[in-house]
């Protein structure tokens, strides 16, 4: 919802330090790997009940998953990094609610498992969405320069690492972030549905 708006205002920052990166000649590829161990750390520190460790970890892991973007623009996006990219995300968005339910399995797996449903019917529902866009030539820049059609959502990057930073903050209120949260994805995956059956024949 929010992603289009925030990337307008951080963009410019984050080109400026991907192209100081380029020159030092760091690639997009390692940024986004290191990103993903730092998410796994999170995830980790999460389990651990190492709370403000999984704060610090969610916020540098998030930095990387913008400036890989960054460095890539700097230079020349390729394929396999965008592939890459969209791996990494996802893995890491499936460790934190798993983390969550492994941390305190009584009042959290199943909450955890309903997010975790919810991020898998959304992410179908958006790479699917992308194949056929890819098919007919479709593009956006609703959120910049991607290697995939992202469309916008009530449930996208920024509000999921808001809800994951509250999930950290507020370890005991977990059950409810998770569900409220799987209820705002669930809606983008059938809103997403509905621009698909009206976009395609």
């Amino acid at each position: 919802m929010f992603d289009g708006r925030l990337r307008r205002l951080i963009d410019p920052t984050l080109d400026k330090i991907g192209r100081s990166l380029t020159r030092r000649g760091l690639s997009a590829d390692r940024v986004t790997l290191a990103g993903l161990a730092l998410g796994l750390l999170c995830a980790l520190a999460v389990a651990r009940r190492l709370d403000v460790l999984a704060l610090a970890l969610l916020a540098v892991s998030r930095i990387c998953d913008g400036l890989d973007g960054a460095i890539a623009r700097a230079t020349a996006p390729t394929d396999r990094g965008g592939f890459l990219d969209i791996t990494c995300d996802f893995v890491f968005y499936g460790a934190v609610p798993l983390a969550f339910a492994l941390r305190d399995p009584a009042p959290n797996a199943l909450p955890a498992a309903v997010l975790l449903f919810a991020f898998y019917v959304n992410g179908a529902s958006f790479l699917a969405f992308a194949v056929m866009a890819a098919k007919r030539g479709l593009t956006t820049m609703q959120r910049g320069a991607k290697s995939l059609y992202f469309t916008a959502g009530l449930a996208e990057g920024a509000e999921t690492i808001a809800c994951f930073a509250a999930m950290v903050l507020w370890p005991g209120h977990f059950a409810w972030f998770a569900c409220g949260f799987a209820a705002l994805t669930l809606v983008t995956a059938v809103s997403r549905a509905i621009l698909a059956w009206t976009t395609f024949d």
